[in-house]
C-alpha cells in the first residue's frame, strides 16, 4: 500500500512538473492577449482623441463664421451648416477604425480574429490609430477653408457649392489615411479573420 502511495505521489508530482510549462505558457499567452488588447484600446483612444480634437477645432472655426453669417442672412443657414459640419468626418473615420479594431480584438463580443498571441499586433494597432488620428488633423485646415466658404456664402449665396468643393480638398488626406489604415487592418492585422 505504501508503495502505491509513494508511486501515486511521484506520478502526481511528475504530471505537475510536466504540466507546469504548459500552465506557464497558458499564463504567458493570456498575459500577451491582454497586453495586445490593451494596446488596441490605446490605438482606438489615440485615433479618436486626435481626430476628435481636430474635428472640434475645425467645426468651431466654421461655426463662428456660420453664426455671424446667419445672424444677418438666416436664409443661408442650410448652406452654411453643410460647410460647418464637414470637419466632423475625420472623427467618423476614426470611429469606424476604432470599431473595427475593437471587433478584431474581440473586445466587442465574439471571438478575436486578430492573432493576439503575435507580440507585434498591439504595436501595429497603435500605428494604425496614429495614422488615422494624425491624418485627421486635416479637419483643422478644413475648418479654416469652410469658414472662408461660409463668409463667401454670406456675401453671395450662389457660391456655397464652390465653398463645399474647396473645403473637401483637405478631407482627401484623411481619406487616404483611413484607406491605408483599413488596408493594414484587413491585410496585416486580419481584423476580419
Amino acid at each position: 500500500m505504501r508503495k502505491y502511495g509513494i508511486m501515486g505521489m511521484m506520478l502526481v508530482a511528475s504530471i505537475l512538473l510536466l504540466a507546469s510549462p504548459a500552465f506557464a505558457q497558458e499564463s504567458n499567452n493570456n498575459e500577451l492577449q491582454k497586453k495586445n488588447q490593451s494596446l488596441v484600446v490605446l490605438a482606438c483612444t489615440l485615433a479618436m482623441a486626435i481626430a476628435g480634437i481636430a474635428s472640434a477645432i475645425g467645426i468651431s472655426i466654421g461655426g463662428i463664421s456660420a453664426a455671424a453669417v446667419t445672424a444677418e442672412k438666416p436664409e443661408v443657414f442650410s448652406r452654411v451648416l453643410i460647410l460647418e459640419m464637414l470637419p466632423m468626418t475625420q472623427t467618423i473615420y476614426a470611429f469606424i477604425a476604432s470599431v473595427l479594431l475593437l471587433m478584431g480584438a474581440g473586445l466587442l463580443g465574439g471571438k478575436a480574429s486578430m492573432d493576439l498571441l503575435n507580440p507585434t499586433i498591439g504595436n501595429s494597432a497603435i500605428f494604425v490609430g496614429l495614422l488615422i488620428g494624425l491624418t485627421g488633423l486635416s479637419a483643422i485646415n478644413q475648418g479654416l477653408i469652410a469658414s472662408a466658404g461660409i463668409t463667401a456664402t454670406g456675401r453671395n449665396p450662389s457660391v456655397a457649392g464652390r465653398g463645399i468643393m474647396l473645403a473637401v480638398m483637405p478631407e482627401t488626406i484623411a481619406i487616404f489615411g483611413f484607406l491605408v489604415g483599413l488596408l493594414i487592418m484587413v491585410l496585416g492585422l486580419k481584423i476580419l479573420g
